[in-house]
């Protein structure tokens, strides 16, 4: 039930499924693509209960859960009706707003998302095998090692295919005419043909000879080119022929033409890549390390990580190993210390129990909760983690450490890393996460006194005016139920403009027929009455309308009421809007010292009456 509240909370001030292009998660986050981000309301969001941050990177709108996103993920895409692939496919001009390195990012991201786990987990299997047979606990003839390994090896062997599946998904062609292209690249007698190095040609045209197993590029080039191609060539086939004839004439194209050019070409980018990173990394292998290990996280923030993941992938296809990822796991162990000693010094509750948790997923490789529930907030933690990821990173670096296999970056893919440098890299990975840990501990992480001691203190509630206008005591109000607080404290507002909001979050109470009042209760227990005009129930509903249901669990900020206060003071009848605390005697309330107030001026802090506990009242 908490995960369908929260879901509901989310897609609500995101500004509703009307305002979603795609929405997806990976481990710790729902990523969103939304028409109009000013819609979404952001402080609402990382305020809700189960939130850990939004972060806005590469054309996204992230919100950060955490552990359990699968859960919240799942009835916010019911709710939504996100599995409606055809009003997606109707978005796709939109979808593909932004700058050209957002829409690669989110090309990449979206590419790889689906299937990172199972990626990750076959490269841990690719580890253990390797330390089985560093140990001669196996042979790499058994037939126990070769079933384990084609487990292990498969995906990574068939890449392209894979890729095929998700990238023509997230450009929105026909998925299997994706993996079509993708097969013939790894067609076991054109493998053959290319690995032999014999001469083959098309129509006359010579074909370069090149192994497209395990590749990244080359895929991901054709997919984006028959993004345009698919298109043309509905255009050309009726209706009628079109489903068998459009795959027939895509394959009939996009096969040679990726054998011919896009393919060498993928490979010759990839190539360059790989050949500049090591280049790069040989030149100061040291710099590579403290850049990689120290800033690694800070590329996790902004979402840019993922430009890395098919260079990983590219350098293991070249070379076999790959440099980037043990430098990227000393950036993960150097948060998930930096987790482990907030953990060891903080007393309060709330605080220690997420240090806890986030340092165990971390060691996982999940370090989104650590960043943004616990090393930003503090900041001198995260700069701790910066410095202790930089130095193992620098060790690392130095030793030449590599992994043989691509991995999610955590201590299970300490194994993938066995070979060159390994001595060197286990010492780096070790003293990122030990440095970090004593760093924060004794530099990066100050308690609040009042944070510290006042766990079980129950927390304001803080209430905004439900409208803009001029702010009075009741005191001033022209009728002795409100003026004498009979009904309870709170504030009068003289409307300046039409829209009655939701002073909190929580459910409506009670809407009354004639429009003039609603109650509602906040998610923290406070009940509220919003009366809206003195003696206004005479006019009936007129010039009034209710936009909500008893019932409803609406967002701070949401539309409750329109009405008309003009035609109100024409009728003879005060508009001023009355926002009383029904259950005054359970709480201590102090009102704001502002005189005029927006619908996002906090005008009421109301908080449990604890026994010892001083809250200073201006009423």
């Amino acid at each position: 039930m908490e995960q369908e509240k929260l879901a509901k909370q989310i897609l609500e001030n995101v500004g509703g499924s009307q305002n979603i292009n795609e929405a997806w998660h990976c481990a710790t986050r729902i990523r969103f693509k939304l028409k109009d981000e000013n819609q979404a309301q952001t402080e609402k969001i990382e305020n809700l209960p189960g939130v850990i941050a939004v972060v806005k990177s590469a054309g996204q709108y992230q919100v950060v859960i955490g552990n359990s996103v699968a859960q919240v993920f799942s009835p916010l895409a019911r709710q939504a009706g996100l599995n409606n692939t055809e009003k997606d496919s109707q978005n796709t001009e939109t979808t593909d707003k932004g700058t050209i390195f957002d829409r690669f990012i989110g090309y990449i991201s979206s590419v790889f998302t689906p299937f990172l786990g199972a990626l990750a987990g076959a490269g841990i299997l690719k580890g253990l095998l390797a330390l089985l047979v560093s140990f001669n606990w196996l042979t790499e003839k058994s037939g126990t090692y070769l079933i384990w390994n084609a487990a292990g090896d498969s995906i990574f062997y068939f890449l392209p295919v894979v890729l095929g599946l998700t990238a023509a998904k997230r450009m929105k062609v026909d998925q299997f005419v994706g993996m079509g292209i993708a097969l013939a690249l790894v067609y076991p007698d054109l493998v053959n043909v290319f690995s032999d190095g014999q001469n083959l040609s098309f129509l006359g045209i010579p074909v370069i000879s090149a192994t497209y197993t395990s590749s990244v590029i080359p895929i991901l080039l054709a997919i984006w080119i028959l993004s345009y191609l698919e298109p043309i060539i509905k255009k050309i086939f009726p209706e009628a022929v079109r489903n068998i004839f459009v795959p027939f004439t895509s394959l009939l194209i996009m096969v040679p033409l990726t054998l011919l050019v896009v393919g060498p070409i993928g490979s010759a980018i990839g190539a360059g890549i790989s050949s500049l990173v090591m280049g790069a990394y040989n030149f100061v292998p040291a710099l590579a390390g403290l850049i990689v290990g120290g800033f690694w996280e800070v590329f996790v923030i902004f979402g840019v990580h993922w430009a890395f993941v098919p260079i990983m992938i590219n350098n293991l296809s070249q070379s076999g190993t790959d440099v980037l990822q043990p430098l990227a796991a000393a950036a993960v162990l150097s948060q998930t210390g930096a987790a482990l000693g907030v953990f060891l010094k903080a007393h309060n509750k709330k605080t220690k129990a997420l240090a806890g948790s986030t340092t165990i997923t971390g060691l996982f490789g999940i370090t989104e909760p650590i960043v943004y529930g616990i090393t930003l907030k503090f900041k001198r933690s995260f700069i701790c983690a910066v410095i202790s990821g930089a130095i193992g990173g620098a060790i690392i670096g130095t030793a030449g450490g590599r992994a043989t296999a691509q991995t999610l970056v955590s201590v299970l893919s300490i194994p993938t890393f066995i070979g060159h440098g390994f001595v060197g890299t286990l010492i780096g990975l070790t003293v990122s996460f030990i440095l970090g840990t004593i760093l924060t501990f004794f530099f990066g992480f100050k308690e609040d006194s009042n944070e510290s001691n006042n766990d079980d203190i129950p927390s304001k509630t803080r209430i905004n005016s439900p409208i803009a206008g001029t702010l009075l005591p009741l005191s001033a109000v022209n009728d002795e139920v409100f003026s004498t607080e009979t009904m309870g404290k709170g504030i009068a507002i003289v409307p300046t403009n039409n829209t009655v909001t939701a002073p909190v979050s929580g459910t409506i109470s009670a809407v009354f027929p004639t429009s003039h009042a609603i109650g509602m209760t906040s998610d923290s227990g406070v009940e509220i009455l919003l009366h809206l005009g003195i003696d206004t129930v005479e006019l009936e509903g007129k010039y009034f309308e209710t936009l909500v249901q008893n019932g409803q669990v609406v967002s701070q900020g949401a539309p409750l009421i329109k009405f008309d206060p003009e035609k109100i003071k024409e009728e003879g009848y005060d508009p001023t809007v009355m926002l009383i605390i029904t259950n005054t005697n359970q709480y201590t309330i102090a009102t704001t010292n502002e005189t005029a107030a927006t619908s996002d001026t906090e005008v009421l802090s109301v908080e449990p009456q604890v026994a010892n506990i001083q809250v200073s009242s201006n009423n």
